[in-house]
Order: structure tokens, then sequence, then C-alpha cells
């Protein structure tokens, strides 16, 4: 795991000083060695700093030039195939001079014999590289097929820059950088910033599954797609999976095994990180059974029963015998741990289950270099809790027609609306699992009143809407939801919603989080979830296999909870899904009040031009006065004040 950044000025241009800000701004993702390469007459320049896994030698130095000169690489990632991928390389075009045995050197061997988008369909891993050709002078920048490896690039002062982390970009002398307004609209939507939008203007995310040329006689990039989720889910419409149940079930094992087996592969100590959860109980499961010795294994808990599940993760450890630590996080740790909040995430953030997540990684890179997650699980296997009233939903939408949107439209402005919704997503099925008939009306007028149903379950996800958040120029940017093509035409719409969030939340807020919080202490993750063999395999499934719908009463993830049930008792992990999740209000309450209203003041609030003053003063009264209204919304507002001042 590494940090990668780069500058290019067509026609020449001594980038050593500006090479050497941009890679001394990400020490953090490689702190083990660090390179330049450059050629000042071209104006192309690369920086890379390097967390050392796999070949701890020199052989596997960065940035790497190929033996015949002709390409220089800078690689953030892991080719877990890599060896197999050296044996096809030989099987096809003789015996090759290794210099070593890094996955870099595989992957530039790869690409001069087979072309990058061929090679790229080769890999499985994460990834996120730059590749100068120094035959058709182009720069090519790619990133892996979910987006677990970050990667920023866009103009600056007529440089072409890119790097892993904003930071990077941020630390170039004389970078003048401003705030997107609809980047910071989407920002409160959501919570992150989704791709491609970055909270700089000029400043985009490559998307996973696509490389970027550019050529020295053109200023305008090129993007290509080669590989496609969507693309996977279409094209196993004519490949279900004809087995039953069971032989599902025996199968998907069989590939997480494989994925497992292929992500232990490092020169330096592994282990997992362990929430008590099926996700990661199933991978640390797994991984304990393709290992001799003890799995090292890794849990945050809190004082505060109502969000700790470090309980449940040590017996799951005890159960399979792991070598398990755990830690658990005190108010006064809590509050010092938000200063360092911005400097993680780059950009405004405000998933509150960063905090833990930091924490858990800080406590991993004590004894390891590597952790496994289980993350993805909930948007492949049908987890989330929103995925049955999303369908339900829609359905109602197509069965109501023009009429319902009508009726939508009517009440979408009343102020019983607003109330209803002004809480997360997750906050609002609460409320109705609790028979509350205000959120369900409102649920229900969300998702009747926009023009398609893309657009509908935007709704059920957003936190802040257009006329109903803290901003004072109101916004409504287009992003992936407009376009639509993630909407499957299939008959349960579910499967539409976990789409989305296989190309949204799991990069832009679950992999973002877990990326930039282990990171920012040297420590590399890895999730074997999202090893696309097995992704392409789950999407054959019938969809009463790996979610919970009317066809089946089987709980969310019924395919992973039968794997999970042949190594842990299910008494230790059937229990209401929580998620990582933090007592925010309580925080506010106590240890976080002054640094709160410090953040909130309403002298910086006008002096920054950005926010409604009166809007956010009203909804901080709300949360002071524990009203019960959503701690994830002025979480946002904080977060993003947070950013500001770290920027000043």
């Amino acid at each position: 795991m590494c940090g990668i950044s780069g500058v290019y000025k067509f026609g020449g241009y001594n980038s050593e000083t500006d090479l050497g800000a941009m890679n001394n701004a990400i020490v953090h993702r490689g702190p083990d060695s660090d390179g330049l390469w450059f050629d000042k007459d071209i104006g192309i320049g690369f920086a890379h700093r390097r967390l050392a896994v796999v070949d701890l030698s020199a052989a596997g130095h960065q940035p790497m030039v190929s033996i015949s000169g002709r390409y220089v690489l800078c690689y953030n990632g892991e080719i877990y195939n890599h060896l197999t991928i050296r044996q096809e390389l030989e099987s096809k075009f003789g015996s090759i001079a290794w210099r070593g045995h890094s996955d870099t050197e595989t992957l530039l061997v790869a690409i001069e014999h087979l072309g990058l988008e061929q090679a790229l369909c080769l890999l499985v891993g994460m990834f996120a590289f730059a590749l100068w050709d120094n035959e058709n002078r182009t720069l090519q920048l790619a990133r892996d097929r979910i987006g677990e490896k970050p990667l920023y690039y866009g103009w600056m002062q007529n440089r072409f820059v890119f790097a892993s982390e904003l930071k990077a970009i941020e630390a170039l002398p004389g970078a003048k950088l401003e705030i997107d307004p609809d980047a910071l609209s989407l920002y409160f939507r959501h919570l992150y910033v989704p791709t491609p939008y970055c909270i700089y203007s000029g400043i985009y995310k490559l998307e996973p599954g696509s490389f970027l040329t550019l050529h020295a006689s053109s200023s305008e990039p090129e993007k290509s797609s080669y590989w496609s989720a969507i693309d996977v889910a279409m094209a196993q419409r004519n490949n279900t999976f004809q087995g039953s149940f069971d032989e599902a079930s025996i199968q998907l094992e069989a590939l997480l095994n494989q994925s497992i087996d292929g992500q232990l592969m490092a020169d330096v100590p592994v282990g997992a990180f362990l929430s008590g959860g099926i996700d990661s109980s199933t991978v640390v499961a797994l991984m304990q059974n393709c290992r001799n010795s003890k799995v090292n294994t890794f849990t945050i808990g809190f004082d505060n029963e109502a969000y700790n599940e470090a309980e449940y993760a040590k017996k799951i450890a005890n159960h399979l015998g792991t070598n398990h630590t755990e830690l658990y996080l005190t108010d006064s740790e809590i509050a010092g741990s938000i200063t360092d909040l911005p400097d993680i995430t780059d950009e405004p953030f405000a998933d509150s289950s960063l905090i833990p997540t930091f924490a858990v990684a800080g406590l991993a890179r004590s004894a390891v270099t590597v952790c496994l997650s289980g993350d993805g699980g909930d948007e492949l296997l049908g987890g989330y809790n929103r995925y049955p009233p999303a369908a339900t939903a829609i359905k109602l939408r197509h069965r109501t027609g023009a009429t319902g949107k009508w009726l939508a439209n009517t009440m979408m402005n009343s102020p019983l609306f607003k109330t209803g919704l002004s809480g997360s997503p997750e906050w609002r099925f609460s409320a109705m699992a609790k028979s509350s008939k205000l959120n369900k009306l409102c649920l229900a007028t969300s998702m009747l009143a926009p023009d398609s149903d893309p657009l509908a379950y935007r709704e059920l996800l957003s936190y802040w809407r257009k006329n109903y958040n803290p901003m004072l120029e109101q916004r409504d940017p287009d992003s992936f939801f407009h376009s639509g093509e993630f909407w499957l035409n299939h008959s349960e719409p579910q499967e539409s919603a976990q789409m989305l969030d296989l190309l949204t939340y799991l990069p832009d807020d679950i992999l973002v989080k877990v990326d930039r919080a282990a990171m920012a202490h040297s420590l590399e993750t890895r999730v074997p979830m999202l090893d696309h063999r097995l992704i392409e395999f789950i999407w054959s499934l019938p969809i009463e296999f790996r979610a919970q719908t009317k066809k089946t009463t089987k709980a969310p993830k019924p395919l992973l909870k039968s794997i999970a049930a042949r190594h842990v008792p299910l008494e230790l992990i059937e229990r209401p899904k929580r998620g990582f999740s933090v007592p925010v209000n309580a925080w506010l309450q106590g240890p976080l009040r002054s640094w709160a209203e410090d953040l909130l003041d309403t002298r910086t609030l006008e002096q920054q031009g950005l926010l409604n003053t009166t809007f956010v003063q009203d909804y901080w009264k709300a949360i002071s006065r524990n009203q019960n209204v959503s701690s994830g919304l002025i979480w946002s507002i904080l977060m993003l004040q947070h950013w500001l001042r770290a920027r000043r």
C-alpha cells in the first residue's frame, strides 16, 4: 500500500520541488521509503511513498521504469494474483528476467507485453496508478473495479495533477483551490462528496473500473471503462445460477475462501478487524481456517451499551481461537480524536463511524501492517434495513402513477412534511418500525414526487434536501442518480437499490472511511468480499438467495448467515443490525459541546458566507435541548466547519 502523486505540464517543467512537496504531504501512506521520477524536458513527474508489504527489498522501489525504458509506473495497491499472472506471461512470452517478486513489477511487465486495458482485465486486487508511455507520450491513470483505492486528478494553473489524497494537491506551491458549491450541496445530501465530484472546483475523482488517458496533443483527458458492475449484473441475467440455496452457499464460501487466501499474501504481519457482526465474523472464521497460527483480531468498544458490540466480538474471537485485542474508548479519548478528522479525510466527511474506525486502525497498527475487513456484505447480500421499505415504496410509485405524484408534490412544501423527514434514513426507518404514521406518510410522499425510480431512491437516502438544508444558495446538481443507468429493469427494485449502493455509498463513504482511517496510521486494509469474481457470482443468484424479500422468510443476508453458521454459533451473530455507529447525540451533550458551540459561532458562519446562520443556530438549539432530531444532520455542519477551520 502506498501513496502516489504527480504533475504533467506540456512543453517542459522542472517538477522536482513540486513533487517533493506533494510527496511529503502523504508520508503516512508510505513511511518506509520515497521516490521521485521526472523528465523536465517533457514536463512529467511522479512521486511515490512506499508502505512495504510485498517484496520489502529495493527491487520493489517506485516509481518503477520498465526494462525497455518505455513505461514508468507509480502504483498504489495490491495485485493478489500477481504470481499467477507471472506464470501466464512466461507461458505466453517465454522466460522473463524478473528483478524481484513485487506485484508492481508484475503489473509493469504485464502492461509492456499486453497493453494497459488487457493487463487491467487480468488483475485481481485493489489499485490506483499512473503510467507514463515514453513512446506515445501519454499519461494514463487507472483505478480498481470497485474503488478501494482513491485517485484525484484535474488541471491547476496549466498543470495536470493527480494524487492519492487531496492534501498532496493542496501542498503544491501556489495552489489556489476553491470550494465547488455543487459538491457542497451533494455533501449535505449524502454526508460525503460523491464521485466524480470533489469538494474543490476543477478537481475530480476517477471512477472505479475505469482508466484515463491524457495525450500531449490534447488538454482534455479521455476516459474509458474496463469493468462495470452494471454490465456484470445485466450479463448474469442470461447466466442465472440454477442450483439450490445450499449449493449456492457452498459455492459462495469456496469463492470467499479463494479471496481470503489470496489476500493473505504479504511479507509482513496480517490481522483482521472484528466487529462482532456477520460480515467480519465470517471473514475472520474463514481466515482462521487458512492459517496455522492464531489470527490477530481487533475491536473497539464503548461504555455506552446501546452502541457497544465489543462483548460479542470477544465471544466470537474466543470461539474461533484468535489472538484478540480490544480497546474501550473513553469520552476524553473521543474528544481528543476529533481534531484529527479533517486531516484524515481531505474532504468534508460526516460519517461519524470514522471515529471508531480510526481508533481500531490505530490499535491494529501496533501489531500488524495489514488488516482484512468485512465491508461489502451489506451492499452485495442485502444487509441494509432500508432495502425492504425501499422496494415497497417504489412499487407504490408504480401503482399510484400520476395521481401519487400530484399528491406528493402538493404535500412536499408543508411544514409537516419537513418535520417528518428531519432525520437520517436509518433514523426514519427506526421510527417507521415504531409505527410512526407521520414518518410512514412522509417516506411514501418523498418517493412518489420524483420523476424517476432512481431519484425516488435518492430521496430515501438523502439527509438534507434542496430547500431544507443549511446552505445559503440552494442547489440540486445532477449526480449519478440522475443518469438512471444503474437502475436494473428487474421485477424486484431491491436489486437496483443494492446496485446503487455498490456504485456510490460503498466506494464514496465506506471505502473512503476505511482507507483514510487506516492509512493515517500507515495500515493497509483489504476487503475480501469485493473480489470481482465473487461479485460476479453473487449477481447470478436469485434475489431471494441473497436478500430479504417477500418471497422468503429468511432474515437479511441469508447466504452469508448460512456460511457463518458453519463456523460460529448463530446465537453470537443473530441480533438486530447496529452498524459501526457511535453516540453522537450524547457526545454533543457532553464532551463535544464546547467544541461544537465554538465551530458554530455566528460571526464565523456569516464571514464564510456558505451557510444560513439562523437555520444552523435553530438546529443546534434543538440538539442542545435534546429534542428528537437527527444528530447526523448537525454532524454534517460541524464536519464542514471543522474542515474549513483546518484549512485557514
